[in-house]
């Protein structure tokens, strides 16, 4: 399909859910994006089937035709990753870095290996043709949670600043320990020999913070010298894509080196603000990547919602889709819980232990990264396991974002009132003890 006639359908998808949605539906305008193009995809599902071989037909094939996982990979996901990371709050990613650093490493790697033995007692119950080393694998597929959907959905459902702080630095950072381990665990399968996980971590993870803080240096010292803010926007799109690109090329995390660069930027912005204020009175460098934000997380919602159109359905969905939902929710609560208790006595919000593994659990959205990965496994995998890989990331993906993406806000009002009974007894009790 052409790629004007792709984009101005997506452009359509946008502009029509986004209106009806203001109007009337009045939800939460990335779950929207993704429920409505799920919806609209169905209908041309139907409409393909029913009326085959027409031209109409053959458009809605070169829609389910596009390359979803090189689309996001290899071109839009650093610019995503880095306005997500511009935004952090350096300095509440500097007090929660343990639980932060605790979550994004330690509950990844609980959680892939937690959700793969569950998986594997129910492929050995119902017969299913995967064996241990393939249930793991799709773990580490939607075990990370996704800094798109994170940064995208709960930003604007109200919840406080330093919970939102920890869930979305979880987020960014995640992501390098999920794609490390599916990195391992793809080389076990298909023994390709990478390495133990350890060196491939060290690989992955040091290589791309040393190359991200290098050229991230390199670039902002360019900055410095111009007093063009068109040029300063010019300069952090070379500096980003060109750390994804060395990155991707020497087997580095691409996705850790671009939080990082858009990190570097942040904190090397703040300290030149009175500068940059007097360059770019209007802030044109900040709206441009809030406004590219929007326009990319759009965009890869409604791509999310056509993935369907070329969705092959497994015979054993019936069986592995309730079963991988349950498992979902119980490894991330595992691995939420112990990294929890290593963080010590002070819990992020001043929740106790089973509020703070609820919210944590709860928030953990699933997004384009998810389905990329599983996407990938095409080239190794037998299609049958295959189907079950993409069956299971894509129901993930709408069952966080739809089910609790809608309903995090209800939880985390419910935990506060919660906590606020319970502080409010503690207190007593103190004053009754004194």
């Amino acid at each position: 399909m052409n790629i004007l006639v792709f984009l101005i359908i997506i452009l359509a998808y946008i502009v029509i859910i986004g209106t009806l949605n203001e109007r009337i539906f009045h939800m939460q305008s990335d779950i929207a994006l993704i429920f409505f193009s799920l919806l609209l995809s169905c209908v041309l599902l139907i409409v393909r089937i029913l009326f085959p071989d027409t031209s109409f037909s053959l458009m809605i094939d070169g829609l389910a035709d596009f390359k979803f996982r090189e689309y996001l990979m290899d071109g839009m996901l650093c610019f995503m990753l880095f306005a997500g990371a511009s935004k952090v709050n350096m300095g509440k990613f500097k007090k929660n870095l343990r639980p932060i650093s605790l979550l994004a490493l330690l509950t990844t790697l609980l959680s892939s290996f937690t959700y793969g033995a569950f998986f594997y007692l129910v492929a050995r119950l119902f017969s299913i043709p995967m064996d241990v080393w393939m249930c793991i694998l799709l773990g580490c597929v939607v075990s990370p949670t996704d800094p798109i959907a994170a940064t995208g959905i709960l930003n604007k459902i109200g919840l406080s600043k330093n919970v939102c702080s920890v869930i979305e630095n979880e987020s960014l950072f995640n992501d390098g320990t999920g794609v490390t381990l599916f990195i391992f665990v793809r080389s076990v399968i298909v023994h390709s020999g990478d390495g133990n996980f350890l060196v491939l971590m060290l690989k992955e993870i040091g290589g791309a913070v040393v190359v991200a803080l290098l050229v991230s240096y390199v670039f902002f010292r360019l900055m410095k010298l111009t007093r063009n803010p068109v040029r300063y926007i010019l300069i952090s799109l070379l500096s980003v894509s060109s750390i994804y690109a060395i990155c991707e090329h020497f087997g580095f995390s691409g996705v850790i080196a671009s939080v990082v660069c858009g990190m570097y930027f942040s904190y090397s912005m703040d300290k030149i603000k009175r500068t940059a204020a007097v360059i770019d009175p209007e802030n044109f460098y900040g709206d441009f990547w809030e406004i590219i934000e929007s326009i990319l997380n759009s965009i890869l919602f409604v791509m999310i919602g056509l993935l369907v159109l070329s969705m092959k359905l497994s015979p054993f969905a019936v069986i592995v889709i309730p079963a991988s939902l349950l498992i979902l929710i119980l490894s991330r609560a595992n691995g939420v819980f112990v990294s929890t208790i290593l963080t010590g006595k002070k819990i992020p919000g001043n929740y106790d232990l089973g509020e703070f593994v609820i919210l944590m659990t709860w928030s953990a959205l699933k997004g384009g990264l998810s389905m990329a990965l599983a996407l990938e496994t095409a080239e190794y995998l037998p299609d049958n396991v295959y189907q079950i890989f993409t069956n299971v990331a894509y129901v993930t993906i709408f069952f966080t974002v739809l089910v609790q993406g809608l309903s995090i806000k209800r939880v985390y009002f419910a935990l506060e009132k919660h906590k606020a009974l319970r502080l409010s007894k503690r207190d007593n009790k103190e004053r009754v003890q004194a």
